[in-house]
């Protein structure tokens, strides 16, 4: 039974935007932090944004201000909307809950790919 339920993803132009939802579907990182890792084949998974439990969101400076994630407790859901998409930015992005480290995490999600074309 999957623990992170990860929706959104694809393919875009770079510029465009797209936004990746992720179901915390058993109800469990209420008092967790959660967040979005990527990766690319060849190199470390990287934590790209995180929400704590009481709602202080961080980035990674290449997205700052780029990049937006909320969290919706009532709805067990977190979300990252990214706009003004790069190439760079095409990675498989996961959901992530429960000590963010630079590169792990307790729990990820099966990852969706995000895919941004010149």
């Amino acid at each position: 039974q999957e623990i992170l339920v990860e929706s959104g993803g694809g393919s875009v132009q770079a510029g465009g935007s797209l936004e990746l939802s992720c179901a915390d579907a058993q109800q469990r990182f209420d008092y967790c932090a959660m967040g979005w890792y990527r990766q690319v084949p060849g190199k470390e998974r990287e934590r790209v944004s995180w929400v704590s439990a009481y709602n202080n969101a961080n980035y990674v400076e290449s997205v700052k201000g780029r990049f937006t994630i909320s969290r919706d407790k009532s709805k067990y859901t977190i979300s990252l909307q990214m706009n003004s998409l790069k190439v760079e930015d095409s990675a498989v992005y996961y959901c992530a809950a429960c000590q963010l480290g630079p590169s792990i995490a307790n729990y990820f999600g099966q990852g969706t790919q995000v895919n941004v074309s010149s």
